[in-house]
């Protein structure tokens, strides 16, 4: 009798021994767990000072504002690619502003308007041209864009308003000082740039 007491004793001791350390695991898998998840809700929280005041602002997934980020890049290469004024020095300078942000089709393009004398053009007759987006479209199963948009060409005596249709594709790299948004587009190309008007300014 005293021997089987003290096997249940030894039975008992053993099970609560081993149920505690299964408990202190859990407890240590727990604690990972939960420091984890505050870790990794602690990254998605910045504080940005406004006027020297920091302000919680909350860090949203960056895939969720990737197709706004392309669209972005697209508008931004547009922009400076097609902003013009009758200046070698600043035409230069948004040419290769342009360029960080494109493969090099963008330098071919560039360098077809250059010996079309398009640039020279500019200068000559003082023109200042610009554009204006309508619409950008994403395709993301094949990272391929088409952008829509007008292009005015202002000179001292008209006003010549452009279709301004381009396609291309776009591909994520790393983000740099002059490449914020990560993205570079490429195998871009013009595929409508038909005039659509052609006003004669009023001289008085």
């Amino acid at each position: 009798m005293l021997i089987k007491n003290i096997e249940q004793r030894i039975k008992i001791n053993k099970i609560v021994s081993l149920s505690a350390i299964g408990f202190a695991i859990f407890i240590v898998i727990a604690g990972f767990f939960f420091s984890y998840r505050m870790i990794q809700d602690s990254r998605k929280s910045i504080y940005v000072l406004d006027n020297g005041v920091p302000v919680l602002a909350k860090q949203t997934d960056v895939l969720l504002n990737r197709p706004v980020e392309y669209k972005a890049q697209i508008e931004l290469f547009h922009r400076l690619f097609f902003t013009l004024a009758p200046d070698d020095a600043y035409i230069k300078e948004n040419i290769q502003k342009s360029l960080y942000l494109i493969d090099d089709s963008g330098k071919k393009e560039y360098t077809n308007l250059r010996e079309k004398g398009f640039y020279n053009q500019i200068v000559a007759s003082s023109s200042m041209v610009s554009i204006h987006a309508d619409s950008i479209t994403l395709n993301m199963e094949q990272n391929k864009f088409k952008f829509f948009g007008k292009q005015m060409i202002t000179r001292k005596s008209s006003v010549i308003t452009r279709k301004l249709v381009t396609e291309g594709f776009f591909e994520d790299i790393i983000r740099s000082p002059n490449n914020p948004h990560g993205v570079l587009l490429k195998n871009w190309r013009i595929i409508d740039n038909e005039e659509l008007s052609n006003q004669t300014k009023n001289s008085y």
